[in-house]
């Protein structure tokens, strides 16, 4: 698989809050993470509930429009 090019901008964009995550900045790593556990990455939510850690896909359906 190729480098991802945009590494360094991914990073300082990244809302996600958990700091020892080692997919930072590389989103197709971290996509194929979360999917792999059921889960959906931690950008796809609001930043409150993005710091609870729940990535679950029951609570993303959950939240209100």
């Amino acid at each position: 698989m190729k480098e991802c090019l945009n590494i360094e901008e991914n990073k300082r964009r990244c809302p996600c809050t958990y700091e020892p995550c080692s997919r930072k900045g590389v989103c197709y790593e971290c996509i194929r993470y979360h999917r792999g556990m059921g889960e959906l990455p931690g950008c796809i939510f609001p930043s409150e509930i993005e710091k609870t850690y729940d990535r679950s896909i029951e609570k993303f359906v959950s939240l209100e429009r």
